[in-house]
C-alpha cells in the first residue's frame, strides 16, 4: 500500500507492456493496410508516389517537460511532420514513431504522448502506422511522416519565378511569443494563454498545402525556422530574390499584448520566429488568392529575401548556430 500517489513508470511494465499499451491507444486509418504487430507496416499508396519526411525532437532542446505535458509534445511531434508533408501538397496519410526515454518516465506523461500523436494525426485523417522503442537517457522521439500527392505534382522550393507573389498562411509569431514568456518565466495569465498554447501545440493549416497545389502554387514549404530564412529558402533554390512588405502582415493581438509585455517588437516574432507551421507559398500574380493566404511580397530577379528594400540575412533557427 502506497502511503504517497504510486507513479507508475514505464520501467514497471517493461518493454513489450508499454508496445502494447502505446498501440492499443491508436486506432488505424484507410492508407494503414497492416498496423503495428509485424516487422514492417504497410501503407497504401494510391498515387503510385509517397511523400516522405523526418524529423527528430530531443528533450532540452525541442521542448521541456516542465513547460509541456506529454499530449503537447505528441500534439507537437506529430504537427510539425504533418505539416512538412502539406507543404509539398500532399496529404498526410500515416507517421512511424522511434521514442527513447528513460525508465523512471511516468506512464501518465507517456500515454498524454500518445493520445498527442492520435489526436493530432485525427485532424487530417492520418494514423501512427508503426514504430519502435528503447531506453534513453532523455526522452527522443523521431517522427517519419507519409503523405499522398493525388496526382498532383510535388511543390518544391525551386519553382518561385520573377513576376510572382509571396503569400502566407496560417499563423506567424505566436509559438516564437510562447516560448518568450516561458523563456523569460513570466506568470501565465488569460491574456497570455493563446501564444503559451501556440508554443505547445501549434496549429498549422494543413488543408491549404494540397489546396495551393491544386491553385497552381510553384514553391511552398513548411514555416518551422522562421519566415525569413525559410523563404531564403525557396530564393536560394529558385535562384531569384523575395521582396516582403512588413506592412502586409497582420499581427495577431494575442502576439501583440506579448511583445507590450516583454517591450519588444511584434513583428520580430512574425519573421523570425518558428514552430508555428504556416506555409509560405508562391503563386503566379494572376491567380485569384482565398482570404486564408495573405500576399506579404513579390519575387523579382536577384538574390536573397528583402524586407522594405533591406537584406536581412538568414534570421531564424538555426540548430548549430
Amino acid at each position: 500500500m502506497c502511503v504517497r500517489r504510486c507513479v507508475i513508470t514505464v520501467g514497471d511494465l517493461g518493454e513489450f507492456g508499454v508496445i502494447n499499451r502505446i498501440t492499443g491507444r491508436l486506432p488505424q486509418g484507410a492508407a494503414v493496410m497492416l498496423g503495428p504487430g509485424d516487422d514492417a507496416a504497410v501503407v497504401g499508396a494510391p498515387d503510385g508516389r509517397v511523400v516522405v519526411s523526418t524529423d527528430l525532437l530531443i528533450e532540452g532542446r525541442h521542448f521541456r517537460r516542465d513547460w509541456s505535458s506529454g499530449y503537447d509534445v505528441g500534439r507537437k511531434a506529430a504537427a510539425q511532420n504533418l505539416a512538412d508533408v502539406a507543404a509539398m501538397g500532399a496529404v498526410p496519410t500515416s507517421l512511424v514513431v522511434g521514442l527513447g526515454m528513460p525508465a523512471d518516465l511516468p506512464l501518465e506523461w507517456l500515454d498524454g504522448l500518445t493520445d498527442g500523436f492520435r489526436d493530432e494525426c485525427a485532424v487530417v485523417g492520418a494514423s501512427v502506422a508503426g514504430g519502435d522503442i528503447t531506453r534513453c537517457d532523455l526522452v527522443v522521439i523521431g517522427v517519419t511522416a507519409l503523405g499522398d500527392l493525388g496526382g498532383r505534382a510535388p511543390v518544391t522550393r525551386s519553382g518561385a519565378r520573377p513576376g510572382q507573389v509571396v503569400a502566407v498562411a496560417g499563423r506567424l509569431g505566436y509559438a516564437a511569443a510562447g516560448w518568450a514568456l516561458l523563456e523569460a518565466g513570466v506568470p501565465e495569465n488569460p491574456a497570455l494563454e493563446e501564444v503559451v498554447v501556440a508554443h505547445r501545440r501549434p496549429i498549422p493549416p494543413y488543408a491549404m498545402g494540397p489546396g495551393a497545389a491544386e491553385l497552381g502554387a510553384s514553391a511552398m514549404l513548411d514555416v518551422s525556422d522562421g519566415l525569413l530564412q525559410d523563404l531564403g529558402h525557396v530564393a536560394e533554390a529558385s535562384g531569384v530574390r523575395i521582396e516582403l512588405d512588413p506592412r502586409a502582415f497582420a499581427v495577431g493581438e494575442p502576439v501583440s499584448v506579448a511583445a507590450k509585455e516583454l517591450g519588444v517588437d511584434p513583428l520580430e516574432w512574425v519573421l523570425t520566429g518558428g514552430e508555428d507551421h504556416a506555409l509560405a507559398a508562391v503563386f503566379p500574380a494572376e491567380v485569384r488568392l482565398p482570404p486564408s493566404w495573405q500576399v506579404v511580397g513579390r519575387v523579382v530577379e536577384g538574390e536573397g529575401v528583402l524586407v522594405h528594400g533591406r537584406e536581412i540575412g538568414r534570421r531564424g533557427w538555426d540548430h548549430f548556430r
